[in-house]
């Protein structure tokens, strides 16, 4: 069984990132090994400033943590047309290249606007395929989440909710058929 990590993208508390993310979660656990981070818990306070070069033990602990995993969801909040700055900042202090080095990926988008966090799932795809992750081409975007979602039941559209599922029981799958030694030649 696949061990994903799924990681609300967002430091903000009771987010909507969150609730998507516990609702992914929740369902990727039927056919995966899941595990919820949010960077509410990453230890910001030890790297402002800057401390690039000499990371705090806190934040190696975390992204330790969170790196043990076959693979990766991250839940992504459209702020002010892009990405949160923490999801870069969380980003920037993995490790360089190895963190997300053919490692299978999976984005979902979510914003309180009309496009459903398009511009910040393709900004944050363009740090993933730098960074050589393997991006799985199915993704959501979840448009006017605040009245398009619920954390029990999911999206109110019918066939984005048969997508969304579709996403989240097919990531297993797909992380699981990875055949590592393959990727590695």
């Amino acid at each position: 069984m696949a061990k994903i990590h799924v990681l609300s993208g967002t430091d903000r508390p009771d987010s909507n990132a969150l609730r998507v993310s516990k609702y992914a979660a929740n369902m990727m656990a039927q056919k995966a090994d899941v595990e919820l981070f949010t960077l509410e818990d990453f230890p910001l306070a030890d790297v402002v400033g800057g401390v690039y070069g000499k990371t705090p033990k806190s934040v190696t602990d975390f992204n330790d943590k969170f790196l043990d995993a076959d693979g990766f969801l991250f839940v992504i909040p459209e702020y002010n047309g892009g990405f949160p700055g923490i999801l870069k900042l969380f980003v920037d202090y993995l490790p360089f290249p190895e963190s997300l080095y053919k490692v299978p990926v999976s984005v979902v988008g979510e914003a309180a606007g009309a496009f459903g966090a398009l511009r910040p799932v393709e900004q944050f795809e363009q740090i993933l395929t730098y960074r050589k992750a393997i991006i799985y081409p199915e993704r959501m975007f979840i448009q006017n989440v605040n009245n398009t979602f619920d954390e029990k039941t999911g999206l109110k559209s019918e066939k984005l909710q048969e997508l969304f599922e579709k996403q989240l029981k097919c990531f297993p799958d797909f992380v699981s058929k990875l055949d590592y030694n393959l990727v590695d030649a």
